[in-house]
């Protein structure tokens, strides 16, 4: 298991966190001293929310578009 100390993790963290995340876990010491282990979580991949998950679950009605604006037009001074 690799070692790393405070200044190297912080400079390489990125790399050490994708390490960890594909099963190689590290540790961070201090003055040679470990202090912490960083190891994944999960070795499942984490889900990415994507947009559009609250399709069928929300309605949108055919007149979005028109909500509200007359009152838009006569604030906005756009009366016809």
């Amino acid at each position: 298991m690799e070692t790393v100390n405070i200044h190297q993790a912080k400079t390489h963290l990125s790399r050490l966190i994708q390490q960890a995340l594909q099963g190689h876990p590290f540790i961070i010491a201090k003055a040679g001293k470990p202090l912490v282990k960083v190891e994944a979580v999960s070795s499942e991949p984490m889900s990415v929310k994507r947009f559009g998950m609250m399709k069928g679950l929300i309605s949108v009605p055919d007149n979005f578009d028109a909500l509200g604006r007359e009152e838009i037009e006569r604030q906005f001074g756009l009366d016809h």
